[in-house]
C-alpha cells in the first residue's frame, strides 16, 4: 500500500472546500483601500444670480418689445415731427414697406394683416416688466457694489494710451484673453453704462410720452420732446440704436467664445485662468 497521504472528501462537498493543509493558512480579512477625498477645483461665480436673472428677463422683454413694436410700426410706417401727424400731413420720413391699414398711403397695392391689437397689448406689458426689472438691477448695482466693481471703468483705463489700445484691438478683431471673461474691458464698461443709463431710460421716456394717460398726469414728459409725434420718431431711432448694440453684443460674445460666455451667464461659472485646484467647500 502506498505511503502517499490521500485527502478524503465527501462527494457532496464542492472542490472549493477541499484545500490542502499546506496552503490552508489564508488571511481571514483582506485589507481594503480607504477612499480619500479627491480635491476638486473651486471656480468662483462670474455673475451673481440676480444679474443673470435680470439679464435674461431683459432679453425676453426686449425681444417681445421688438416683435410687437414692428407690428405697431407696420400699421402706420410714416413718421412725423411735432404734436400731430396723420395721412393728410407730410411725413418727416416713411419706411418703404406696405402698411397693415388700407387708409395709409404707402405706394403698394396691398395691405398686410392687421396685428395691431395683440401687438400693443404685448408691447405695454413687456415694457412694464422691463421697467421694474431695470429698477431692480440698478438698485442691486448700487447696493451690492456691482456698479463700482464691474461697470465703472478704472482711471488707468480712461487714459488715451489704454483706451486707444483697446479700440485698436477690437478693430483688428483680436480674440480677447481668458482673463477678460472675468472682467469687462473699458469699451464694454462704457457701452454698458451708455445702454443702461442713457438708451434704456430714453426709450422708456419716449414710450411713456406717447401714452395719453401718462401725459395727462405728466405733460412735461412730452412737451420737452416737442410733441407726441416727435416722441414716436425719437422712440424709433433709440430702438434702432439698441438693436445695433444687441447685434454687436451677440457678435462679440460669439467671437470671444460663445460656449464659455453663455455658460457664465446661465450658470454663473467660468473657467478662471491660472487657478490652483482648491477643495470645494
Amino acid at each position: 500500500m502506498s505511503d502517499v497521504p490521500v485527502t478524503w472528501y465527501h462527494s457532496r462537498v464542492s472542490d472549493s472546500a477541499c484545500v490542502p493543509r499546506a496552503i490552508s493558512a489564508v488571511p481571514s480579512a483582506v485589507p481594503t483601500a480607504v477612499p480619500t477625498a479627491v480635491p476638486t477645483k473651486t471656480v468662483a461665480s462670474r455673475h451673481s444670480a440676480l444679474v443673470r436673472a435680470t439679464h435674461w428677463i431683459t432679453t425676453l422683454c426686449f425681444f417681445a418689445l421688438l416683435v410687437s413694436g414692428m407690428e405697431i410700426v407696420i400699421s402706420h410706417p410714416r413718421f412725423y415731427w411735432g404734436e400731430t401727424g396723420n395721412v393728410l400731413t407730410p411725413p418727416l420720413f416713411k419706411l418703404p414697406i406696405p402698411a397693415s391699414r388700407n387708409l395709409v398711403p404707402t405706394g403698394y397695392g396691398y395691405v398686410l394683416p392687421d396685428q395691431n391689437g395683440w401687438s400693443r397689448y404685448l408691447h405695454f406689458q413687456s415694457a412694464w416688466v422691463l421697467v421694474f426689472t431695470g429698477l431692480l438691477y440698478i438698485l442691486f448695482s448700487f447696493l451690492a457694489g456691482h456698479l463700482r466693481k464691474n461697470l465703472l471703468p478704472h482711471g488707468s483705463d480712461l487714459k488715451w494710451r489704454a483706451f486707444s489700445t483697446s479700440i485698436a484691438s477690437h478693430l483688428r478683431f483680436q480674440r480677447p484673453a481668458e482673463a477678460e471673461a472675468w472682467s469687462y474691458n473699458v469699451l464694454q464698461r462704457l457701452s454698458y453704462l451708455f445702454v443702461i443709463f442713457v438708451l434704456f431710460p430714453f426709450v422708456i421716456w419716449t414710450g411713456l410720452a406717447m401714452s395719453p394717460a401718462f401725459v395727462s398726469v405728466f405733460p412735461a414728459t412730452v412737451n420737452l420732446l416737442g410733441g407726441q409725434q416727435s416722441a414716436r420718431t425719437l422712440h424709433f431711432f433709440v430702438t434702432l440704436a439698441l438693436v445695433l448694440f444687441l447685434l454687436v453684443h451677440v457678435g462679440m460674445v460669439w467671437f470671444a467664445g460663445f460656449k464659455s460666455r453663455m455658460r457664465a451667464m446661465i450658470t454663473g461659472r467660468a473657467a478662471k485662468p491660472d487657478a490652483e485646484p482648491m477643495e470645494r467647500t
